[in-house]
Order: C-alpha cells, then structure tokens, then sequence
C-alpha cells in the first residue's frame, strides 16, 4: 500500500508505524500550516509524565500560510532546550547513547523552514531505525485523497485517534504508567534496534 502522510518533527509513533508497513510513502508538503499539531512539536516521556518540545515558528499576518513557507523562529534558543530535555528523559534509557552523536547535530545546525527541519529529522531517524523508505513529495494540495490510504489525520496533536499500542518498558513507566503514541524518540531510545519490528508488529486505529 501507499500510504499519504505529513512529515513531523520527530514523528509519532502511529505515524512510524504507517510509514514502516507501507509499500511507500507520500509526504504531503503543499497543505496550510495549522497550530497545535505534530507539525512543530512532539511529545516524550519526562519525569513528571509527558512533555511537549515545540519548535517556536514566525507568524504570518496572512490568514493562512502553507507548511513549506513557515520559519522557524531561531532567536529563541529552542534547541538547545530540546536537547536538555532530551538528556534529563533518556541519558538513563538503554539506548540513548547509542544513538546520541547521530542525532545531536540535528540541535545545532539551525534551519530557516521548519519543513526543510522536519525532513532533516525524519532522514535521521529513519537511518536510526534503519527503514528504507520508497518515498515522493506532493505537488499540489487535494482534500480528497483517492490514490493513497491517507493517514495525514495522524499529524492532529490535540484530537488524535487512540492507538492500542502494545507497551514496552519506559524510563519512567513505573512512576507514571505506559504512556502510548509518543514520539519516535521514546521507543528508539527504550527498544534500540529492535524499534523497527516493533512499529512492523503494531496494528493502526482508523480515523472514527
């Protein structure tokens, strides 16, 4: 199957799972940019329970922008605020030093788009993974999409459809429980090299 889908910034794990069961796969990238969604932020497992890293962007005066043309709003020193977070969640994770020097150039090497830096993240990650991807761009926007299965209704941070993901052991799993669908960055650094047959094994929710 084919699956259309929006790049993320560090993808949930819902969307990895589309992505590594599909045959290939279609980033959606001439939609309007939305508030609130996995478009600038992605959520991890903190001390206190989950925690949202948000990427700050440039705000338009237009009513509606498109995704490729939002900046990143570089003067607030957001990365290396991602960064810390990331060290105070998984420095004590299996797996987190594993892959701590592929990723951490991706927290300081700036980016003006915050699309151009989703991709960046996405490539890294799926390296991480090791997932080879058969993947292509869209060029115009459709509402309806009828060519592939569409999964773009999994980038809605605030009013996604729940996932019966099957748990694995968390850095903070016995304080706050097991916390489902976070970003790709939980179960890499939980599950290491074994995330990729995770993410084959897992079975998606439709959209209700």
């Amino acid at each position: 199957m084919s699956v259309l889908i929006h790049p993320t910034y560090f993808p949930s794990i819902a969307q990895c799972v589309a992505m590594a069961k599909a045959e290939s796969v279609v980033f959606e990238t001439d939609d309007n940019f939305l508030k609130q969604t996995y478009r600038n932020r992605c959520y991890i497992y903190g001390a206190n329970g989950k925690l949202t890293l948000n990427i700050p962007v440039v705000h338009s005066q237009k009513n509606r922008q498109k995704y490729k043309d939002v900046r990143i709003f570089n003067a607030e020193n957001w990365q290396s605020l991602h960064w810390k977070s990331l060290l105070s969640a998984y420095r004590t994770s299996p797996f987190f030093e594993y892959y701590e020097d592929e990723l951490q150039s991706l927290f300081t090497e700036k980016s003006d788009f915050i699309l151009d830096h989703n991709f960046k993240c996405q490539e890294v990650i799926f390296d991480c993974l090791q997932l080879e991807l058969n993947s292509s761009k869209t060029e115009t926007y459709k509402a309806i999409e009828e060519q592939h299965d569409d999964y773009r209704f999994l980038v809605h941070a605030k009013k996604e459809t729940s996932q019966n993901f099957e748990p694995y052991t968390q850095v903070f799993g016995n304080k706050h429980g097991f916390l489902p669908n976070l970003s790709i960055l939980d179960l890499l650094f939980n599950e290491g090299p074994n995330s990729l047959n995770y993410l084959e094994s897992q079975t998606l929710t439709p959209i209700k």
